[in-house]
Parts: C-alpha cells; sequence; structure tokens
C-alpha cells in the first residue's frame, strides 16, 4: 500500500491513527523534554511547528499507543500523565483589540470549565495564572503550557502601531505569567515565526531558552536528506515517473526545489515539510509553500527602508540580530530569515556571523516573480508573461524587441524615487535578470555604482554595461576598452555588446546601442 500524505494535517494523534506517514521526531523532543523547562522556537510558516506542539501535546497526556514503533516508546519508561494547557492563536484573524480578547476567552473559558472558575471576571493573566495554579493542585500534577504561534496577533497588527502596542502589552503580561507560576510548571513551549524581543513580549520571559538557532535541535522540524530518503522512496519514484525523471534527477530536482533551509551552522539542510509532502502527494513539482502566502508586508518593509535588492544574495548577520525584529523598518533582514525568505548559508566563526541567502529555487523564483510588478512596470500586469516573453527574445536574438520590453519595466516610474533612482535601476535590474537567470545563464553585478551583465543562452551571448547619466556609446567603449567579452571570444555562440544609458531626465532607459561580433 502507497503512502499516504499528511498535507494540511497538524493533528499527531490524526496522523498516527489514520496511518499517514511520520517522520519520527520523537528522539528529538525526548531529549527537549528532559533536559529544559522552559523554550522558544522560531520556524517559518507551514515548518512543522503546530505538529512539533502537537506530539508534545500527546505525549505529556501520556498517550503511550500514539508513540508505538517510534523512538519515544523506547526512551520512555514512566508515561506520566500532566494537565496541558494548550493555546493555538493560528486559526483566527486579529483585526481589533476584541479579536485577542476574544480568542483568549474562548481558552481561558474551556480551562475553567475543567478546573474552576472563580477568577472569571479578572483580567486574562489573572485567570490564566489561577487556572496554572488550580491544575496543578487537582492533578497534582504541574502543568505543561504550550503555545502555538504566540506572535500570530502582532504579526497581523504590524503597520498599525497602536493595535500593535494594544497586543504586545496583553499578550506580554498572558505570557509573563509562565514565570511567576514557575512552581506549578513542569515545561512550556512557545512557538513563531518571529521573535518581538527587546521591548516587547520577551521582556519579562526571560527564563526561556531560545533554541531556534541551536544545532542540537536545527531537525525538529523540516525533513533531512536522510529521513527523505529513507521515508519517500515510492514516493519519488512515483513523483519521477510522473515528470519523466529517473530517480536520480528527481532527487537532484527535489533538493533543487525545496531543500537548503538552515537554522544553525549545521551542514545538514532540510527540506521544506509543507512543499516536499505536496509535491509527493501530487506527484508534481509546484511552488507550494510559496503560494500559500504572499509577503506584501515584507516587500513594503523592503522598499520603506531602501534596500538594495542585490543584497539578498550576500547577506550577513549576527545571531543577536536574527533573534528579534524590533528594527526591521531599517533592517528587514531578521524578518526575511525569520519568515524563510532567507536562510543561513554558511557562518564566520571568527566575526560569529551568519552568511545569508535563499534556500532553494522555490522561494528564490517565487519571491522574486512576486518582487516584480512591485518595482517595475508591466505592460501586461502579469510577472510571469512578462518574463516569459522576455525569455523567449532573448533566447531568439530579439535584441530590439528585449530591449524594448526592458525599457518598459521603468516607464512610470514615480517621481517620488528621482532621489533614489540609481537604487531602483539596479533593484529592476537585479529582479529582471535574476528571473531571467532561471531559463538562461545570467549574471548580474553591481559595484560602485557600475552594473554590468552577461547572458548566456544556446545560441547567444550578450555582454551589456550600463550608464546613469551618460551615453550607450560610452558604455560600449567601455566593453571594449576593458575587454569584457574577451573570455568569450573561442566560444562558437554569437556574440553581442550591449551599451544601455539610464537617463534620470525620463528616469528610465534612454537609448542602447549594439555591436555583434
Amino acid at each position: 500500500m502507497s503512502k499516504i500524505y499528511p498535507v494540511g494535517i497538524q493533528s499527531f494523534e490524526e496522523i498516527r491513527r489514520g496511518g499517514y506517514c511520520y517522520i519520527d521526531k520523537t528522539s528529538l523532543i525526548y531529549q527537549l523534554v528532559k533536559t529544559g523547562k522552559y523554550y522558544f522556537l522560531s520556524r517559518p510558516r507551514r515548518f512543522g511547528k503546530s505538529l512539533l506542539i502537537s506530539t508534545l501535546e500527546a505525549y505529556f497526556l501520556g498517550k503511550k499507543e500514539l508513540f508505538q514503533g517510534l523512538a519515544m516508546e523506547g526512551l520512555e519508561k514512566d508515561w506520566t500523565t500532566y494537565p496541558v494547557l494548550h493555546l493555538d492563536l493560528n486559526a483566527r484573524k486579529y483585526e481589533d483589540a476584541a479579536s485577542l480578547t476574544a480568542i483568549l476567552n474562548q481558552h481561558l473559558e474551556s480551562w475553567e470549565a475543567l478546573y474552576g472558575d472563580e477568577k472569571k471576571d479578572r483580567a486574562p493573566e489573572e485567570r490564566f495564572a489561577w487556572i496554572i495554579e488550580k491544575a496543578c493542585r487537582a492533578t497534582g500534577r504541574n502543568v505543561v503550557v504550550l503555545v502555538d504561534e504566540y506572535d500570530k496577533p502582532m504579526l497581523q497588527a504590524i503597520g498599525n502601531e497602536p493595535l500593535l502596542t494594544d497586543y504586545r502589552n496583553t499578550l506580554k503580561a498572558f505570557y509573563g505569567v509562565l514565570k511567576s507560576c514557575d512552581k506549578y510548571l513542569r515545561f512550556a513551549l512557545l512557538t513563531g515565526v518571529t521573535k518581538f524581543s527587546k521591548v516587547s513580549v520577551f521582556s519579562d520571559l526571560n527564563n526561556l531558552e531560545d533554541i531556534s538557532l541551536q544545532q542540537a535541535y536545527n531537525n525538529l522540524c523540516g525533513i533531512t536528506e536522510h529521513e527523505l530518503l529513507n521515508s519517500f522512496t515510492d514516493g519519488i519514484q512515483a513523483l519521477g515517473l510522473n515528470s519523466q525523471m529517473t530517480y536520480e534527477e528527481t532527487c537532484e530536482s527535489l533538493g533543487r526545489w525545496y531543500d537548503g533551509y538552515h537554522f544553525s551552522t549545521s551542514d545538514e539542510g532540510l527540506y521544506n515539510p509543507f512543499s516536499l509532502l505536496t509535491a509527493m502527494k501530487s506527484r508534481e513539482f509546484g511552488s507550494y509553500w510559496f503560494e500559500t502566502g504572499t509577503p506584501t508586508f515584507l516587500v513594503e518593509l523592503l522598499q520603506c527602508s531602501k534596500y538594495d535588492l542585490h543584497r539578498l544574495t550576500e547577506e550577513t548577520a549576527t545571531a543577536d540580530s536574527l533573534g528579534g525584529i524590533d528594527t526591521m523598518y531599517t533592517n528587514p533582514v531578521p524578518i526575511l530569515y525569520q519568515s524563510g525568505y532567507l536562510t543561513i548559508k554558511g557562518y564566520d566563526r571568527e566575526f560569529r556571523t551568519y552568511e545569508l541567502g535563499f534556500p532553494n529555487q522555490e522561494v528564490e523564483e517565487g519571491f522574486t516573480k512576486f518582487l516584480l510588478p512591485n518595482y517595475a512596470s508591466l505592460p501586461s500586469g502579469n510577472s510571469s508573461f512578462e518574463i516569459m516573453n522576455f525569455v523567449k527574445e532573448v533566447r531568439s536574438g530579439n535584441i530590439d524587441a528585449f530591449m524594448h520590453r526592458l525599457q518598459s519595466f521603468f516607464a512610470d516610474t514615480p517621481y517620488e524615487l528621482v532621489r533614489d533612482l540609481e537604487l531602483h535601476y539596479q533593484n529592476v535590474l537585479f529582479i529582471v535578470f535574476k528571473l531571467l537567470g532561471f531559463y538562461t545563464q545570467a549574471e548580474y553585478h553591481t559595484s560602485n555604482g557600475r552594473v554590468d551583465m552577461v547572458v548566456k543562452t544556446d545560441r547567444y551571448i550578450y555582454v551589456m554595461e550600463f550608464k546613469l547619466e551618460g551615453t550607450a556609446e560610452e558604455a560600449l567603449r567601455q566593453i571594449n576598452e576593458k575587454q569584457y567579452a574577451l573570455p568569450f571570444a573561442a566560444d562558437g555562440r554569437t556574440l553581442y555588446k550591449i551599451g544601455v544609458n539610464f537617463s534620470n531626465a525620463t528616469r528610465g532607459i534612454e537609448k542602447w546601442v549594439v555591436e555583434g561580433v
């Protein structure tokens, strides 16, 4: 019988009782619960956080039968049952102060039905503290608190400072109970996408151990290469057959599309579990994770902070900066990392800095396509259509057509960008040629205001130089004087040199000249 893939199913009990495929993370969970008490874990959306919470809930409720055949079965001997308070903030749209209060009340009332409602007229944090104490006294066991997507209300309030402040104050007081009720607690885990750190909900919760960047728990969520090959052989074969690929080609494509996440200095990459399982179930490659959420706010942050998009492929950050998003309006990198659009690519041990980049093609292509209409003018309004035609024109050697299309991308540049035109030109060029690079060999470089480009297709090589407030002729002359085309002299493909000039007056491409070889 072929495997049943639990796409969208986040209940550990449902997965186990329903015979769905489950990647055994229980040895790491055992390590987690036996070596500490208070934890925080940040991971991107749809990366397995809810399933982790659900697994911990089943474990602390003593549901031994669900762990049959898993590592936990051989590790745990006692199977003590604890009272579990599971707070899930994921399944609601937060639009005003009342919406957060409503979902807190919903959970508090269900717990009060079990342990008593003597404090039902008090503030949420007072009721929460009372429930923890009562649950402990009623059962004779210390309480387990599991919070799924602790930051969901605040993430939805970003951009609305009064509402964000309201949510922050409410949740700061609510989560602060975990410190004041220490003697009644056995274990607590808060998960989320981001970490609102210095001036927010964690300022009173200094007893939380942040395991988000710890190598020991790098693989707590996500799927490793070993787990993929060990558990999905049949799925890989079926996907390959449907995609007309060999087993090896399918593995290579899966790695290129969905692997590459790193949450520590570990060399072992992680596959996005949602995308991987969806690809297995549908037997097709697709941008599954990216299509489940649009990074509109992240794009707004990039534009607001005047971010040079070229840095996305060569960004660096310290561990401290990756751990919080309090400076996101001036530095969007931490939230790009925490949201899963950037990941760790390397580590400089001397200076303790992380090298960041796109994790895989799904994210890189999806994010870049999403950026295009936010930076460039698209005659059709359709990113995929415009890039498809651009690629076809480049492949066919129709220089005039693809240069006119490139010129159109800069049409209607907003007047307010006049002071940042050079950055705007570079950002649009980065996006366009990054997308072109998925279908051709495109190399794009910027340094000291100079932009140069090399594009290779099966039949053509284009060497391009861009000038700002110069002339297209000057750009072409620079190609020749600095012999940019020399490395391709022995190549059998047709070579074109293209000089391009950007004009601040027209806020776009003013002219281009072409020289064939």
